[in-house]
């Protein structure tokens, strides 16, 4: 489904201000649907699973948590770094109780154009048929998946930061399994599965937060739900009483908006229509890319190019795009190599980046995440109360992120 725009095909926008954080109000936005598919969960693959991490004859449980309401759920499944066709024999969706563990009842099997199993082809993705389950915001749900094939890697996102189950070799198809006994083993990668999508008469859209391991979650807890666009997500739900923005995290480790060597992912503007663009019920981008561009020697110039190149093709589709600041990164983090900091001509290239977001009119609004978190006597570090490695937030520091957006901008009045 296309995301929903305003009324007039025009934003009416007037400036808000707190602390660290400029935002632009929506005033005219347009209610979502009376019912409508919205992307209600969401993870980007980025790499083949390491060669010591492999399925055979084996069901893997995938935990993923909705964060809106809904009468249906449908998932998608990828085999984006695979080299050969991936099959499944069999797949399910349930309600996780604790651990690997279901709701008794609520387990359903998914079905791919009416079939139990699927092969997909290397480099593509499928999605489920819709499947009756009525779930609640901030539920859990389990997506368990039989790869019934021998040493079968994985298209995988590293830092899931969220724990799931696989059994043992040999088990077999244990899908509809709601016990969670055959699930001995835990993984908190997330393997194939990219996005689940609700049919919900509740939400009018949904916020993708695109970004690198700061959005992705770096120093954040695993199941903790603690990362700064988790704070905003509950602050949203708080305010408005309900769960009207679904939140989707398409953060990857590492991430640069433009290609620059070494390329350890896909890069923003390659990866946009994966991602974001071709997600259902999409509303809100949030853009918060260019450290890792800078840690490569990218000038500002090429990456600024490269988020022009984002926001227009965002725009394009109707979204509301709102940028956000490149924070501090100190001259030498703790535990990374001392390449990885910032001196003095990398920060140069950020202030430039950060001036252009700042004063950009193509945006809908401003996260200015960099005022936030810079240290008050040198703007250069991280304040060290926020400070993880010199890198990255802490769990404090993504609270203060959170907690510092000003939420008119994203419009919740009926």
């Amino acid at each position: 489904m296309s995301p929903s725009t305003n009324v007039n095909g025009r934003l009416l926008r007037r400036a808000l201000t707190t602390v660290g954080v400029t935002m632009l109000l929506l005033s005219g936005a347009a209610p979502a649907a009376a019912q409508q598919w919205v992307a209600a969960w969401g993870s980007s693959m980025q790499s083949v699973s390491p060669t010591t991490w492999t399925v055979t004859n084996a069901t893997v449980r995938l935990i993923a948590r909705s964060t809106i309401a809904g009468t249906e759920i449908r998932v998608r499944l990828e085999n984006t770094f695979g080299d050969t066709p991936l099959t499944i024999g069999a797949a399910s969706v349930g309600f996780q109780r604790n651990g690997s563990a279901l709701v008794v009842g609520s387990s359903r099997p998914l079905r791919f154009d009416g079939s139990p199993s699927v092969t997909i082809p290397a480099g593509a993705f499928v999605v489920t048929d819709a499947v009756p389950l009525t779930v609640e915001a901030e539920q859990r749900l389990a997506i368990s998946l039989h790869l019934p094939n021998a040493d079968v890697r994985s298209s995988a996102h590293s830092n899931g930061l969220t724990t799931s189950y696989v059994t043992a070799p040999g088990a077999g198809d244990r899908t509809d399994t709601e016990d969670g006994a055959p699930f001995t083993e835990t993984t908190t990668s997330m393997h194939w599965l990219s996005a689940v999508e609700v049919f919900s008469s509740s939400a009018r859209g949904a916020i993708v937060a695109f970004g690198d391991s700061i959005t992705d979650g770096s120093c954040a807890t695993v199941d903790g739900y603690d990362r700064w666009e988790d704070v905003l997500y509950a602050r949203l739900r708080e305010t408005s009483g309900a769960a009207q923005l679904a939140m989707v995290n398409a953060g990857i480790g590492g991430n640069t908006a433009i290609r620059v060597p070494p390329v350890g992912s896909i890069p923003g503007v390659e990866r946009l229509e994966r991602d974001v663009l071709s997600l259902a019920g999409v509303t809100h981008l949030v853009l918060f890319l260019g450290t890792n561009d800078l840690r490569r020697d990218a000038t500002a110039e090429q990456v600024i190019a490269g988020l022009e190149e984002i926001v227009g093709r965002a725009k394009a589709r109707g979204l509301s795009v709102i940028g956000a600041t490149i924070i501090p990164r100190n001259p030498e983090p703790r535990g990374f190599p001392a390449n990885l900091g910032f001196g003095a001509a990398r920060n140069a290239e950020r202030h430039t980046i950060n001036e252009w977001i700042r004063s950009n009119d193509d945006l809908d609004g401003v996260l200015d995440f960099d005022e936030v978190l810079q240290d008050a006597v040198n703007v250069d570090l991280i304040n060290p109360v926020y400070d993880c490695d010199g890198i990255h937030p802490n769990v404090l520091g993504y609270a203060a992120l959170g907690r510092a957006i000003e939420l008119a901008a994203f419009d919740l009045t009926p």
